[in-house]
């Protein structure tokens, strides 16, 4: 029986979910655009370090400058310009510089901490000064409140906010060195690939994983942690059971999710599968737990965080001696899923897969309950009169949505329709005169809470999706 209580709880674990998962977005935001450094620093490290393919005592010495001052103060910079503009990253680095000179470790978490700070304060204190500078004194006042503020900022970061993050960093770094050390770190895949499949992949990995692989590389010269969560083998493997045991939509969509997935390094592309058979998770756990064991049974890592999580990204961050290890850790991955996941598959006597009848369930839903919930996320029978722009969005605006973005523009000229702008973009960065955000259902509660008076289309996967077939042929006969 369904009751007001249980409706109210499970609409309190949605909202919860959708705001983990903006927070995720948040951070790989912050990263993203810095990814070019991140892999220049990789690509130094890979060559000029003693155990590297190019030893260089002269050029090594850029290796350590750039992952304390560069590489901090990058993410700084973008994540106080998301929350303030331009004078946020202003006040974010200064903020920032205080942590990296007050602490002996690199300081990505600090920074990915104060830097949106520094961003939230000076827009704050702009906010109340709004309207009340004399004429005449808008640049003084301007110029000096940053430098004010971001000199009280950069004290208290180097006095108090630099120690507890130390404090906090070396914590979690025992954790997971105690779990390395007893054998136990492939037990990290129990968090790992149900976090994945829920879109909150990103805060596990910006958050964790890559601020405690870069420490670890600076000191031996790559790291396990950049595989942990990241390694394309048991998604592959996932994907080749449902091309060979899956059933009908399953079976003919999986072969073109292992092309964008393996070699593109879109991961989204395997959660609808996992999400449609949730016990399948079991095949992805079990993946994720035995290349973790290979990777460290051949004491293999990268230099740098993969992205995205290709294999091609994998092999031009393995350094010299990881290259065998490396290899056999996705390939270990991959076989063990491939195996789990078939055997799952096959025990299923069922003539049709759950992603059709799930598509039906839904649309029965929607129809339904269309009428009782204005705020729910419409049917794509809703399509606005006229439709100028359709927005697809993702956790970061770069992975699945692009490429759902790119394949529906590509669809969109083939019937002849050219006058409606197709972008993809990170959810809370969709424009506010988007006609139709298009994201995947799992991600729909962060839409709503972002875009509340915004049509949302929901789908299970960027390219074939039925009701994107459906948008499409509503487009059509509007021309």
């Amino acid at each position: 029986m369904i009751t007001l209580e249980s409706v109210h709880n499970q609409h309190l674990k949605s909202s919860n979910r959708a705001k983990i998962q903006a927070f995720g977005g948040f951070l790989t935001n912050m990263v993203l655009p810095n990814i070019g450094a991140f892999i220049a620093w990789g690509i130094l490290t890979a060559l000029f370090i003693p155990t590297g393919w190019l030893p260089n005592e002269q050029l090594e010495t850029i290796v350590g400058p750039a992952i304390t001052f560069l590489l901090p103060l990058l993410l700084a910079h973008t994540g106080g310009k998301m929350v303030g503009g331009q004078r946020g990253a202003v006040m974010g680095t200064i903020g920032t510089i205080g942590l990296i000179v007050g602490s002996d470790i690199p300081m990505f978490l600090g920074a990915m901490i104060i830097g949106p700070f520094g961003g939230w304060l000076i827009k704050k204190f702009d906010k109340l000064i709004e309207d009340k500078i004399p004429a005449g004194f808008e640049m003084v006042i301007n110029n000096f409140s940053i430098g004010i503020l971001g000199f009280l900022l950069m004290l208290f970061s180097f006095l108090f906010i630099g120690p507890v993050i130390v404090v906090a960093n070396n914590g979690v770094t025992v954790a997971i060195e105690t779990l390395v050390s007893t054998g136990f770190l492939p037990l990290l895949s129990l968090i790992n690939e149900p976090a994945k499949v829920l879109f909150l992949n990103n805060v596990i990995d910006q958050g964790i994983y890559y601020p405690l692989g870069l420490q670890e590389t600076l000191q031996v010269g790559q790291s396990i942690y950049f595989t942990v969560a990241s390694n394309p083998g048991p998604g592959l493997g996932l994907l080749l059971a449902f091309t060979f045991f899956g059933k009908k939509t399953a079976r003919r969509t999986a072969p073109g999710a292992i092309i964008i997935h393996f070699l593109g390094g879109i991961h989204e592309l395997y959660f609808p599968f996992v999400l449609m058979k949730p016990i399948t998770i079991l095949g992805m756990i079990a993946g994720g737990m035995s290349g973790i064991a290979t990777f460290q049974l051949f004491d293999a890592g990268l230099v740098a965080g993969p992205s995205p999580g290709s294999i091609f990204a994998y092999l031009a961050l393995t350094p010299r001696g990881s290259f065998i290890g490396i290899i056999a850790g996705v390939t270990v991955a991959t076989l063990v899923s491939f195996v789990v996941t078939s055997i799952i598959l096959k025990a299923d006597r069922r003539k049709e897969d759950d992603f059709e009848d799930s598509l039906k369930k839904s649309k029965q839903m929607k129809s339904e309950g269309k009428n009782l919930n204005k705020n729910q996320a419409v049917s794509v029978a809703e399509v606005p009169t006229k439709v100028s722009k359709i927005s697809f969005a993702c956790d970061a605006g770069l992975g699945s949505s692009a490429l759902g973005a790119t394949t529906f523009k590509k669809r969109l000229k083939k019937i002849n329709v050219e006058d409606i702008e197709v972008k993809n973009y990170r959810i809370e960065d969709v424009p506010k005169d988007a006609d139709i955000i298009v994201v995947h259902k799992n991600l729909q509660d962060r839409a709503k809470r972002a875009h509340p008076d915004t049509r949302i289309v929901t789908i299970d996967n960027y390219i074939n999706d039925p009701s994107l077939q459906t948008l499409l042929n509503d487009l059509e006969r509007e021309e």
